[in-house]
């Protein structure tokens, strides 16, 4: 199984862009989409279906063109799940998880702390996810939860190690991705490459993108009773339909 996640930074922006013809390429069996900032209704659902996606989820914010997450599947799952039950992540639309037989997969926003309120909400959210998580690898072990966490781990995640006072790659929250992979989780990329240094993220400034100054913010986390299965981890960063590109796993399942 294939899978990919994607921060699209705008599904509308991206589809504009060829995202379409590169998930053709591409060919997951699911996709993980974050960001969307938008609601279905607000698509041609059709267009996805006749690239090879008939079954298309969508949990988007109560705030329209903001943040939302999709996932999009060649097969039909058994369940689709929309939120977490907590209500402070549900009205932002940030979590959402399709059950098939032999894995169960999450697509999974985590905000950003672009300011002090929005830090704040942050922490909460890490520390709501990161409970929830583990109460559900008890009902679910065979879990990944993909998609942009906004955070870096380690200083080979980051293309300037020095900047440990910006949001996202802050002391706290690299101890709390710790925790989080402490908890039961694999980074999947990481595990295989343990010393390549590729990134996931660019800032729009300062041609970050053209000089590959960025940050390894999205991840394919994949539960630890899975690790036997991971057959490949890898970053596609030729997609350039946002400031963001995918990052994939496969699973011999």
């Amino acid at each position: 199984m294939k899978i990919i996640s994607y921060n699209v930074n705008g599904i509308r922006a991206a589809l504009k862009k060829g995202f379409l013809d590169w998930l053709q390429a591409a060919n997951p069996d699911v996709i993980c989409i974050q960001e969307t900032k938008a609601h279905k209704e607000q698509l041609d659902l059709n267009e996805f279906e006749k690239a090879g996606y008939p079954y298309q989820y969508w949990f988007s914010a109560e705030k329209k063109g903001y943040s939302s997450v999709a996932i999009f599947c060649k097969k039909e799952p058994n369940r689709v799940v929309y939120g977490t039950g907590i209500e402070s992540m549900d009205i932002e639309g940030r979590n959402l998880r399709v059950d098939f037989d032999q894995v169960s997969i999450m697509s999974m926003y985590l905000p950003s702390g672009t300011n002090d309120a929005r830090l704040g909400y942050k922490f909460n959210y890490m520390d709501e996810i990161l409970s929830y998580a583990t109460a559900l690898r008890k009902e679910i072990p065979n879990l990944v939860i993909c998609g942009d966490y906004n955070i870096c781990h380690e200083e080979i995640d980051i293309h300037n190690p020095k900047m440990k006072g910006v949001s996202g790659f802050l002391p706290e929250e690299r101890e709390w991705l710790s925790k989080f992979i402490d908890s039961g989780f694999i980074d999947s990329f990481r595990y295989l490459h343990p010393n390549k240094q590729e990134y996931s993220w660019w800032s729009y400034r300062a041609n970050a993108r053209a000089n590959n100054k960025g940050w390894r913010i999205d991840y394919c986390m994949v539960a630890n009773l899975l690790k036997s299965k991971i057959s490949r981890a890898y970053i596609l960063p030729e997609a350039k339909h946002s400031d963001h590109c995918p990052v994939a796993v496969e699973l011999n399942l």
